[in-house]
Order: structure tokens, then C-alpha cells, then sequence
């Protein structure tokens, strides 16, 4: 038993006063105010003190082409350029240099106060489409980084059949495909049940329609992710295609649902925000990324009036900080329509830790009994953060002032350094180098 004294945590959904958290066996046994007559050795956490956050939507990978992909060259363009350099990225992977790459990623997600990460995983096989001896050999290499980092990982794999609408997958995209959607589902199968899975379509141009409720089907009370109307051209050739828009055509397939989280959501129409609002779905927001790829800004307040759930992603890790990334999906709202307060701070706090635990099937993202004991001790005297309402801690706050995290009760990561594998910066800078050899 380990008992956490805390000046202040986010319970409810607010903020409490001094607080202990007893936990045991990694889970949450007791709360209430702090017992100074026992004989128990508290274990103190600064500042205020919130649950793990998740990260709803990670490309672990795509952390190597940070700082890479903004010059002046066609890099420049688009998400359909910046594309063509993520694609050389992905040639060059094998199990060893992904779990290199994954295990500092993770370290330094765990480090900045993530908990729990929801990998979409669809760098499946060798780079010309042949299978490794064990075909879930890349996923294993991304999982088993996990662990050892000490971070829970959901891995969620991703069909991924065509290059769009009617066409093949070509070139690296190749390694991405198991060839057809039965052969996908079985080696799906074939993850170990140890593991927490999900499944995923990467995006309507990639799955066809005759296989999306295939998907639907191998979710299986899982939980099931899709890349969703990311950009305007994803939307034309749909409709060209199809008739439909993607929200539309996933949703005749039964695609849609209180366990399916939309990504990025950015360009849906009236009718789209009807669909994901009547089936429960869960719209996953990446504003570092959306901005990174000049992708365009989701419509938060239509959203929000909808009712729609909305959780947070890292995507590709161009910025790794729960704080921004929460508090990025008011700022792209006050940017677009020049109105404040759309998601006030509980808001993100909640979309930053319970809605995205809950896009990923994972059981944290709240300080309660019996959820899991992890927890992030933020610092409320810093130069960011002093002077602050804690209320509002998620306005300022930033991964630098994550002075504890605690995982399953145990102390993981102490002011950025991480209590195995200390500073995940060598870590990076080494697996990265690797990683584009």
C-alpha cells in the first residue's frame, strides 16, 4: 500500500483540497483528507495533482519526422507532400529500429504525463509487402515498448487495402496491406490476448466499402478507430466515388458507434455531425498536428452543441504535451470564429483524460476508488503556471512542469526524467538517427 499526499487533485471534475490517495496493487483504495495520526509514510506530490492523461491517437513513428518535414521545398505544400517524406520514413523501419524509435517516444510521453496511449498501428509487414516469420512482428515491437517504458498501450490495427478509391496500394503503402480483409481479421487473431487491442479503418480511400463492415465486425466489442474527413480532397473523392461523404458511407456500414472514435473530424458537413452525434461516436482532435499539416480546423462549437464526445490526440507527436494539445482545440475554435469560452477548462481537462482513456478502452483518466493509480503531479509555481486559478491550470500549464507521474502506483518519472531510462532526449536523438540510416 503506498498513500499519495496531495495539496490538491482533480476529482469531479474540480478541484479538491488536501487530499490522500491510498492505492494498492496499482489501483485507487481510498481518498479523504489527509491522516497525520497513523503511521504510514505519505509520499508527498506537488502542485495539483490530475489523473493520467491518454493519448488518443498516436503514429509512434511519425516521431522521428519532427523538426524534418519544413523546408522549402515541395516538404512545404501540403499533407499530400508532407506525405511523400513520412513515406521514406516508413520504408525504413524494421522490428528493432520501431521498438527503438517507440520505446523513446514512450518515455517521453510517459515523461510529459501520458498514462495511456492509443496506438494506430498499420506499419505491418517488410517494406516490399513480405510477411516477417511472426506477422504481427512490428506491432509486438511497438507493444512490447510500451511495457518496458511503462506506459499502457491499446493497439489498434489498422486495415489499410487500397491507395484510394478503386486503386491499389502502391510502393511502401504495400507493407501497410495484408492483401485482403480476411486476411487482415486473421492476423488480427492472432495477437496475443494479453495484449488490449482495437481495430481501425485508416480512412474510407483506404478500405473499401465492401470490406468497412468487416471491420465493423472484427471489432467485436473492442474498440474501433477511423481517420475521418482529414482533408477537403478526402471528402471530393468520396463523394465522386461513392455519392456519399465518408461520414455518411462509414455509417451505412455500421462503422459508426458509442465505441468508435472519429480522428481529426475536420471537414464535416450539417448531416456528418447528425451521424456521429446520434451514434455516440467520439470525435478525436489532434490540433498540433491539424495545424502542423495545415490540415484546417474542426468546427468545435457545432460540435459541442451536438453533443459529440471529444477526446484528445498527439497523432504525430509533432508537439508531445497533454496541456497544448487540450487546450489547442480551444484556441483553434477562438481563432476560427473569433469567440472565447467554447470549452471551458473542465471541458479539456475531460477531454484530455477520461474521453480519451475512454476512446481507447482504457479504465483511467479519473482520481476515483478503484481506477487505476496514475496519477500527474503539475507544478503551480512555475514561471508558467504561478499565479494561476488552478481551476484553470490546462490554459497554462505545459509537459515541463510534470513534476510526478505516478503509474499503477508506482513513481515512473520525476521532473522530465524517467526513473529506468533517465532523460528521453539521448534516448530520441539516438533511435532517430537510427531510424533514417
Amino acid at each position: 500500500m503506498t498513500v499519495f499526499r496531495c495539496a490538491a487533485a482533480w476529482i469531479d471534475n474540480a478541484v479538491s483540497g488536501p487530499v490522500d490517495i491510498v492505492t494498492d496493487h496499482g489501483v485507487i483504495t481510498a481518498i479523504g483528507p489527509p491522516d497525520t495520526t497513523g503511521d504510514d509514510q505519505p509520499e508527498s506530490l506537488p502542485g495539483l495533482v490530475f489523473p493520467g492523461f491518454a493519448d488518443a491517437h498516436s503514429h509512434v513513428f511519425h516521431r522521428a519526422l519532427r523538426g524534418r518535414t519544413h523546408g522549402a521545398d515541395a516538404q512545404a505544400g501540403s499533407f499530400w507532400t508532407w506525405r511523400e517524406t513520412m513515406y521514406a520514413l516508413a520504408g525504413r523501419l524494421d522490428p528493432d529500429s520501431l521498438h527503438a524509435l517507440a520505446l523513446a517516444t514512450y518515455t517521453e510521453l510517459l515523461c510529459a504525463g501520458y498514462t495511456a496511449v492509443g496506438e494506430f498501428h498499420y506499419l505491418h509487414h517488410r517494406p516490399d509487402g513480405g510477411r516477417y516469420d511472426d506477422p504481427n512482428a512490428m506491432g509486438l515491437a511497438v507493444t512490447d515498448a510500451g511495457a518496458e517504458a511503462g506506459i499502457d498501450v491499446t493497439l489498434l490495427d489498422v486495415a489499410y487495402l487500397s491507395s484510394g478509391f478503386g486503386k491499389p496500394t502502391v510502393g511502401v503503402q504495400q507493407r501497410f496491406s495484408d492483401g485482403s480483409i480476411d486476411a487482415w481479421a486473421d492476423r488480427v487473431a492472432a495477437l496475443p490476448s494479453a495484449l488490449r487491442t482495437g481495430v481501425a479503418v485508416h480512412s474510407v480511400r483506404a478500405v473499401p466499402e465492401s470490406a468497412l463492415g468487416s471491420v465493423a465486425a472484427a471489432a467485436d466489442g473492442r474498440v474501433l478507430h477511423v481517420h475521418l474527413s482529414e482533408q477537403a480532397a478526402e471528402n471530393e473523392a468520396c463523394l465522386a466515388a461513392t455519392g456519399r461523404t465518408p461520414a455518411a458511407l462509414l455509417h451505412g456500414a455500421g462503422v459508426l458507434g458509442p465505441r468508435t472514435s472519429a480522428v481529426h473530424a475536420t471537414h464535416l458537413t450539417a448531416g456528418d455531425l447528425g451521424l456521429l452525434a446520434g451514434t455516440g461516436t467520439t470525435a478525436v482532435i489532434c490540433p498540433t498536428t491539424e495545424a502542423d499539416l495545415a490540415d484546417g480546423l474542426p468546427s468545435i462549437a457545432a460540435m459541442v452543441d451536438a453533443g459529440i464526445r471529444l477526446a484528445c490526440g498527439g497523432d504525430q507527436q509533432v508537439i508531445v504535451d497533454p496541456f497544448a494539445q487540450a487546450r489547442g482545440i480551444e484556441y483553434g475554435e477562438r481563432s476560427a470564429t473569433g469567440r472565447r469560452g467554447t470549452m471551458l477548462p473542465a471541458a479539456l481537462v475531460g477531454a484530455a483524460t477520461v474521453n480519451s482513456h475512454r476512446s481507447i478502452g482504457s479504465p483511467g483518466g479519473s482520481i476515483e476508488i478503484g481506477a487505476p493509480a496514475d496519477l500527474v503531479a503539475v507544478r503551480t509555481d512555475s514561471a508558467r503556471t504561478a499565479g494561476a486559478d488552478p481551476d484553470q491550470l490546462v490554459m497554462v500549464a505545459a509537459a515541463a512542469d510534470v513534476a510526478v507521474v505516478v503509474r499503477a502506483g508506482e513513481v515512473v518519472a520525476t521532473n522530465g526524467i524517467h526513473r529506468r531510462f533517465g532523460d528521453p532526449g539521448e534516448m530520441l536523438g539516438a533511435s532517430i538517427a537510427r531510424a533514417w540510416r
